[in-house]
């Protein structure tokens, strides 16, 4: 019985160094931004929960 390689199927390989290169000279600092800005709207929805929180709170315990 014939292997795959003896009817020409030969499999194929990428190098992840290459890989890296390209990515690292497309876009340098993409990790960075992307960490970086998942921190900013992390702490500017959790501001926006306390903050909503807070004002129905304020709107229901706090008779004028």
């Amino acid at each position: 019985m014939p292997s795959s390689h003896a009817r020409g199927a030969t499999p194929r390989r990428t190098s992840h160094r290459t890989s890296r290169q390209r990515s690292r000279k497309t876009v340098p600092h993409d990790g960075r931004l992307d960490r970086w800005l998942d921190r900013v709207v992390t702490i500017a929805v959790i501001t926006a929960v306390i903050v909503g929180a807070v004002a129905l709170g304020m709107s229901l315990f706090v008779q004028p």
